[in-house]
Order: C-alpha cells, then structure tokens, then sequence
C-alpha cells in the first residue's frame, strides 16, 4: 500500500510521520524548506507533561535536558505576589524548549528510521484524489509526483493544502501581540517561570501590559512584552528600554548584566479551519487552527493532532477504511480546540478589558491571574487536555460500566503498571503502538512475581476475552488508580483516552467497547469511498 504524504516538516509534521512509523506506516515528508532550521531563542515553545511525554517515546530525547523544566511559578500583579507554585513529581512543570531544538531531535530521529522519507526543497502544487488514494505533484529542484493512501497537512497557517482544498479558515487576525527578547542574564527566583500583570515602573493604561519571564537553560530567559492594541513599530529603543527597566524592576533597581541573543514580535491569531477532512486529504497543527493568547500553545494542540490521527490513519492502513473512525479525527480535535478558542475569546475582554466597572470588583484581579495561569501551565478550559465525551467512538451504554476518576473520552492517569512480560512501567510507555490497552485494577501485585499471579483469579478469563477483541490489544496490570475499586478494567484507546471502565471481566461489554473504539468492522477497498468532501 502506498505511503501517506505528509506536507510540512515543522515539528506537527516530523511528529506524525514518526508516529506513523512506531505503527509500522510508512510516509513520505514534503519539506519546503532546505531541511535546516533557524536557531532563534526567541522562538520556544512550551509543552505540555502529556506532549512532551510524546515528544520523549518518539526521539528517545529527555527533553528537560535539552529544554528546561520549571522549578516553579510565581503570578504577580504591581508588587503583590498572588500565586506561586512549586512543581513536583505529583504536579510536573512544563517543559520550555526552544522550536529548532525541538525539531532537530525530531529529524535526528526521522534520519534513523527506515519508514520515513524526508524531502527537502519541495513544494506542493496540486492534490488529485481518487477512491484509492492521493497524488501530489511538486515543484522544485525535486519537483515530481508522489502516490499516497492519504495525505496530511501540516503545512502551517498559510497551508497550501487546505487552499488546494477550499477549506475556510475564518477567526480573529491580531488578536494579541507580543515584543520578545531571548537574553542571558540573573534573576532573583533561578529556574522559576514568572508572570507579571501591571509592573510597576510601567504607567497605567493599556500600554501597562504584562511582562512574561519563562527560563531556558544555560542562563538564558525568554521574555516576553503584551504589546498595546494596533501597529505600532516596536524598534530596537523601544525593546532594549522594556529589557532594561524590566530587568531592573524585578533586580531591585538596578539593571543586571545581560547579553541579548535574540529578538522579535510575536503576532498570535485566532482562526479554525471549518474541515479538517476531505476525503483522503486532512490538516492538522496550524493548518488547521491557530490559537495562543492569554498563555495558551497552539503547538500542544498540533502535537495532539497528530496524536489522535496517527493510530486512526495507521488502523485504516492495516485493516482497511472506516469512514467513521476517519472521520471521528475532526469530530474531536476540532471540537477540543474550538473550545479552547471560546474560552480564550470569552475570557479576552475581561482580562485585558483594564478599566471599567471589572476593575472595581472586588476579586476580579485574582480571577484573571488565575485564567492566565491556566493559560500558561496547561491548566483549566484554556490549557487542559481536552476529553473525547461526544466522540462518534464512544461504546453503548453497559450496566457493567462504573465511574473513576478519569471521564470516559479523558487521557488516562500516568499509574504504573505491569506489562506483559513481567516489568514495571509507566502507562504513558505503552502509547503510541496502535493496540488498545487493557488496565486490570488487581491490589497486591506489585509485590508478587508475575508468575505468581498470571493464572490465578479472573486473570485467565481477562486474558482471553483480551485475545479475542476485534483488535490487537495489550494486557496490563496495575495495584491502583485513581477511584477504581479493584477488579475493575479499563480500555484504553491507543493515544491513552479512556473508552470505558468496567467492573469485573465481561467480555461481552469488554468486546462491544473495543469494536465501536476501531470505528467498526472493516469494509473492503472496493466497497470504500474516498470520504467527505
């Protein structure tokens, strides 16, 4: 079967085509660009725990060698301190890393694995589609066709495929922007992220701003400077006298030595293309959405794109086409991030409305830096994971189902587990395979010997009615999880949701769950359309 094309080599792109290949899906990678990266410090991105675990099992890279992970986090408003956190194993920071490294540990990796072709100077120009497959022609040094099964976007905000395919891409231009400078300095509070609301060597007003501090490593910081409304030209005066009486603000009064290393203006929009599938064609990361303000990283939302699509495109590979399962990828992710968009556009006007009535209202001032927190640290509607509840995936109704901790469609908790061949490891290592995952809550385990407890108990039963699901699965055992009394048995979906919890073995129920997770039976290739158009 042919491979699937995939336009665009930023890290959305590098990141599916790897996940592609952990399930044994070849693809082919159109780079526009020469296939190098600029170095700028003050392009990082932020990641999120549950993407950056993603990043780690694709490239074997810890990233909080090659990025930084906060020691914590202090919200501030004036001179007042509202907020700070201290990260721990039970409340993990994010990891702050800059894009070109991201994405160089991503084509190192890309360069050892067999199932991935990267092109570099090659630049779409036209998308055919037919009941069997996609052709793509570009154009170049390297112009040529490429065969495809299908074919993935993700070729940025000004996406040459979604045009090809006249998709819309409506929303909010200029919605914030930002002045960023990347330097070398000290400040007081080393390792921690900082948020600053209405500094106060700043004058009132709009022009007020925020300032944010986010730590890289060696020394370096990335700050970043909300810009008033409109487009005024921030000049190279203009920045160095923010670097300076910032650094001095927060230095006590006078500024410390720095280094600057780099600079820039951070435009952030608002937009969500109307399809993200037609056919056999689909968009992901910025070709399909574009969000950002108020602390929130659109790339988490590329990076989670390409999560989902990746096992659902690898299932139809393998098994043949399911419409619904295809189609379930923009049924999700485009109803995750167009709720994120809302609660940053309902949220907008009151923490950046400034004076009026709100700024009177007792608590109003903690209630934002509480919203830009979420934003910040992935917490909350505007950072959070988002939850499957209305997928079309969903199983039907079972008496047998009970409630955890972990919604049915939410990303499973990271517990630890015993795999099948005897060895403790995290859940979240066992993602990314395309196989379901079969969680058994059994207290005691972890004390005993695998072989002490395989063929004792409901084991052998669960065993078998994992054998006989419609799909490969993995059995895994656990001594916890969070609100699950023992013997109850999760389904895992392959990108870590939870489908369903069950009390006991049933492998009716259990079976029922798994099929309506793999969108169904299979229809053969000739009974398959090509999709929605």
């Amino acid at each position: 079967m042919d491979p699937v094309i995939i336009v665009g080599a930023g890290p959305v792109g590098l990141t599916l085509a790897l996940a592609l290949a952990r399930q044994d899906v070849p693809s082919v990678v159109l780079d526009e660009g020469p296939g190098k990266d600029e170095q700028r410090l003050a392009r990082s991105v932020v990641l999120r725990e549950d993407t950056a675990a993603l990043v780690e099992r694709l490239t074997g890279l810890p990233l909080a060698e090659a990025g930084f992970r906060w020691a914590g986090w202090r919200s501030v408003r004036r001179k007042q301190v509202i907020r700070e956190i201290t990260f721990d194993n039970t409340d993990p920071a994010p990891v702050h890393i800059a894009q070109h490294v991201l994405t160089t540990a991503l084509r190192e990796a890309i360069a050892d694995e067999r199932l991935v072709r990267l092109t570099t100077d090659s630049r779409l120009d036209s998308v055919e589609q037919d009941p069997s497959g996609v052709t793509a022609h570009t154009r170049g040094p390297k112009g040529t066709w490429w065969r495809g099964s299908y074919l993935v976007g993700c070729d940025g905000p000004r996406s040459t495929v979604r045009k090809l395919q006249d998709i819309r891409f409506p929303g909010r231009t200029a919605v914030e922007r930002h002045a960023v400078a990347a330097l070398r300095t000290e400040l007081p509070w080393p390792g921690e992220a900082l948020l600053h609301r209405m500094p106060p060597w700043r004058t009132a007003g709009p022009s007020a701003g925020e300032v944010a501090g986010r730590p890289l490593p060696d020394g370096v910081w990335r700050l970043d400077w909300l810009l008033p409304p409109g487009k005024d030209l921030v000049t190279p005066d203009l920045l160095l006298a923010r670097i300076r009486e910032t650094l001095a603000g927060w230095s006590g009064g006078s500024t410390p030595p720095y280094e600057l290393l780099d600079t820039g203006v951070h435009t952030i929009h608002h937009r969500l293309a109307r399809r993200w599938r037609a056919g056999r064609v689909f968009l992901a990361g910025d070709a399909a959405h574009l969000l950002g303000a108020l602390g929130t990283q659109g790339l988490d939302e590329g990076l989670r794109d390409a999560d989902n699509l990746a096992w659902k495109l690898a299932l139809a590979w393998h098994h043949g086409p399911r419409d619904k399962l295809l189609d379930s990828y923009q049924d999700e992710r485009r109803a995750v991030v167009a709720a994120r968009l809302r609660a940053a556009d309902q949220a907008l006007p009151l923490v950046r409305g400034g004076a009026g009535l709100r700024a009177y209202v007792p608590g109003s001032a903690r209630g934002h830096d509480a919203l830009l927190t979420d934003g910040h640290l992935g917490q909350g509607p505007l950072g959070a994971p988002g939850a499957y509840a209305d997928s079309p995936l969903a199983p039907p109704y079972a008496e047998s189902a009970v409630a955890v901790d972990t919604e049915p469609g939410a990303p499973a908790a990271d517990v630890r587990v015993t795999a099948e061949d005897g060895s403790f490891v995290r859940l979240r290592d066992r993602l990314g395979h395309g196989a379901l995952l079969v969680v058994l809550i059994a207290p005691g385990t972890g004390v005993w010997e695998r072989k002490h407890w395989v063929t004792a108990g409901i084991m052998p039963r669960l065993a078998a009615a994992v054998t006989a699901l419609p799909h490969p699965a993995e059995l895994l055992v656990t001594e916890s999880y969070p609100g699950a009394p023992a013997h109850t048995v999760l389904l895992l979906r392959p990108d870590g949701h939870l489908v369903t919890a069950l009390s006991g073995v049933r492998p009716a129920d259990l079976y029922a769950a798994a099929e309506a997770t793999v969108g169904g039976p299979a229809r053969t290739e000739a009974g398959a359309t090509a999709g929605k158009s």
